[in-house]
């Protein structure tokens, strides 16, 4: 192994089929689609030299302002929302089913292997108004709210898509989240235990700090996923009501594929693309200054 290890044209050989693939499906398309951000038209009309002059209109494009605002927002409490879910069930795996929560965490996971159009279409019933009054609005005329027009307004629908979201994605965190606490030595936990530990304070001074790592895995999977969100919102809202519920990457694939400004469209992904890669590096730098303080 280390001599094969140690020769340049068997790495070559080694890595160069997976890097060609790489390079072709992914940098390649990068590039081209940055090229594009200086033309305007489409592969029908024809491409015409803009210069800057896409920039210049995403920077004064209400409707970008209101797909960053509802892009952002969405990504921050998804995230929040998300982890914290995943964390308390990861914790009731371990600390209150133990070794019985092989089926209750099948049965958590299974929303994560649905189709995404199938989970919009339920939530639309679940949610539904008219012709016929869904389960949820049932549910509140029952308790004489009365019923609610979910889809009708732009922060209704947002946590509309909140709560699908959540809905869906809880158990992948919860399972990613307890594989992170299935690797805390028990030798840890019993010594902490005698030492007086336990209930909250166990969690918060020894779980948590041990488990740091992969929360900001998870941290990292979950705000990268909600920047980029687009199939659960096509199929539940269609960014509606007007765009309210439009997040970037619709309105960038509104702006290509239905409008035809592939250069319009490709500046918006860029700005996804450096909304996503600031994050990143921003998460990443936090995460290093508190695994140094660990």
């Amino acid at each position: 192994m280390r001599h094969v290890l140690g020769d340049k044209r068997a790495i070559a050989l080694l890595l160069g089929p997976a890097l060609l693939v790489y390079t072709l499906v992914m940098l390649v398309p990068v590039v081209w689609s940055f090229g594009y951000t200086f033309f305007e038209g489409n592969a029908i009309t024809g491409f015409e030299p803009v210069g800057l002059d896409n920039f210049t209109r995403l920077l004064h494009d209400p409707d970008v302002r209101t797909a960053t605002w509802f892009t952002v927002r969405f990504a921050v409490l998804l995230t929040l929302v998300q982890v914290i879910v995943g964390y308390l069930l990861a914790l009731f795996y371990v600390f209150v089913l133990r070794r019985s929560s092989g089926i209750v965490r099948t049965l958590v996971f299974f929303p994560v292997v649905l189709p995404t159009v199938a989970v919009a279409l339920l939530f639309q019933q679940l949610f539904e108004s008219a012709p016929r009054t869904g389960p949820v609005n049932a549910l509140l005329e029952a308790v004489g709210i009365g019923s609610v027009d979910w889809f009708a307004s732009g922060t209704t629908a947002f946590w509309v898509i909140i709560a699908m979201e959540t809905w869906r994605s809880m158990g992948f965190y919860a399972v990613l989240l307890y594989a992170g606490l299935v690797d805390i030595p028990e030798e840890t936990l019993e010594s902490a235990r005698l030492d007086g530990a336990s209930g909250f304070r166990l969690v918060r001074h020894i779980v948590v700090p041990l488990s740091l790592p992969v929360l900001l895995s998870a941290v990292i999977f979950s705000i990268n996923g909600t920047l980029k969100v687009f199939d659960s919102v096509l199929a539940l809202t269609n960014g509606g009501p007007g765009n309210q519920t439009t997040p970037l990457t619709l309105y960038m694939y509104q702006t290509s594929f239905t409008y035809g400004e592939y250069g319009y469209g490709s500046s918006i992904a860029l700005l996804l693309t450096m909304f996503c890669l600031v994050v990143t590096l921003v998460i990443f730098r936090s995460s290093r200054r508190d695994l140094t303080k660990a």
